[in-house]
């Protein structure tokens, strides 16, 4: 265990001497994650007093849009659409206050309402005892029947005139004719206007996309560290002791750990402060996310810096997993936009599997179990990483 100890305060020490170098891995999130913030307006503030209702749509037809358009323009209502949430999540969400309530649009929806049937309707997600539901339900009714009124008014004057009236034209002008409606709704502040922001749930995804990048950027100086030991022979000599070659490996391991760790505490306390992203709101949740990690890029630290040969080549083993674990594990656009086969692909990559557990936190708004999964993926990789790092070091001495 002093062995241990000893090679990794002696790692430390080294990295340490790189101060500028380590201050880098610390500004370069920062200012990328207020770059990709400002790009996806994470920075745009949020004045909005309507209630907050979460809004998900299952079917692709005009009439459905039209729906939309109708719920956006609402003075009462304010939609919350966020990609990362399924059906489960939005009813997480209203029981949890964060949402006054949740529509979700089943496929099919606008071709029944052309057609005049009710087989299929909206499906509501709400607290009925809550005192903000009762304005809620009263604007639903409002422009639901808005909407069928409109639709049946169409249908009407093209069946009698649909040379000069065709249906999409008189669909659209009884629409209009709506916007001075005769019935005036007071609207009501629900308590969790404050806790949802649209600005937010960008840098809910950029901020722990940049801190999984480039922590496995940071791996670049780790990975000379052993490489430069093996070049001066001072591994060689190191193992003529009684020093085994596993403590040479948890040894360097433990060095690097330490470094993504003291970096990842670092930036979620930023972004807790001053991005605003409630990375605390289950903090052991977040915590054991951050080791998790910490753990699966350490390893792969240690992996890069027993396979490269060279300095050059240590550099090329950091920057290719930095680009494609991050690009495919989505730390700069988010999996849920990207279609299931990619969605599928992209979890290849542990950085998905970080995003999926610290986005479950700050994003989705769900509970410590929601990151069990992703933890345990991440501590997979882990092992399969440390595994073939000790291999590969056992490998490259017998020859």
């Amino acid at each position: 265990m002093i062995r241990i100890l000893d090679i990794a305060f002696k790692d430390l020490l080294q990295l340490m001497r790189d101060f500028k170098t380590f201050m880098f891995l610390l500004l370069m999130p920062i200012l990328f994650t207020f770059l990709f913030g400002y790009a996806f307006g994470g920075f745009g503030g949020n004045s909005d007093s309507r209630l907050p209702v979460g809004y998900l749509s299952q079917d692709n037809h005009w009439v459905t849009d039209s729906l939309h358009d109708l719920f956006s323009e609402s003075d009462l209502i304010s939609l919350r659409e966020n990609v990362f949430l399924s059906p489960a999540d939005l009813e997480q969400q209203v029981a949890n206050g964060d949402l006054a309530a949740a529509i979700i649009v089943p496929h099919g929806y606008g071709r029944d309402v052309l057609k005049n049937r009710t087989d299929l309707r909206l499906i509501v997600i709400a607290d009925t005892s809550s005192t903000a539901w009762t304005s809620v339900e009263a604007e639903l009714l409002r422009i639901t029947s808005r909407l069928d009124g409109a639709v049946r008014t169409a249908t009407i004057i093209e069946r009698i005139d649909s040379e000069r009236m065709p249906f999409h034209y008189a669909f659209e002008k009884t629409l209009d004719a709506w916007n001075d409606p005769p019935i005036a709704v007071t609207e009501t502040k629900s308590p969790a206007v404050a806790k949802v922001s649209d600005s937010g749930a960008a840098l809910a995804h950029t901020a722990p996309g940049m801190i999984l990048q480039f922590a496995i950027a940071g791996l670049l100086t780790a990975a000379q560290i052993i490489v430069t030991e093996r070049k001066t022979r001072t591994l060689q000599r190191l193992l003529t002791t009684s020093t085994r070659r596993i403590d040479v490996a948890l040894g360097h391991f433990l060095a690097i750990f330490l470094l993504l760790f003291t970096q990842f505490a670092i930036l979620i306390v930023f972004g807790q402060v001053i991005l605003k992203v409630d990375y605390f709101r289950v903090p052991e949740a977040t915590v054991l996310v951050a080791v998790s990690a910490a753990l699966c890029i350490s390893a792969l630290g240690l992996l890069i810096g027993f396979a490269a040969q060279s300095e050059e080549q240590a550099i090329t083993f950091s920057l290719i997993p930095m680009f494609v674990f991050s690009g495919l594990g989505g730390a700069w656009v988010p999996l849920e936009v990207t279609g299931a086969t990619f969605h599928a692909i992209g979890h290849v990559s542990p950085v998905a599997w970080g995003m999926d557990g610290f986005e479950n936190i700050v994003a989705r708004g769900l509970g410590f179990e929601s990151v069990l999964l992703p933890s345990a993926a991440l501590l997979g990789y882990a092992l399969l990483f440390f595994s073939l790092a000790v291999w590969r070091l056992y490998a490259s001495e017998e020859k």
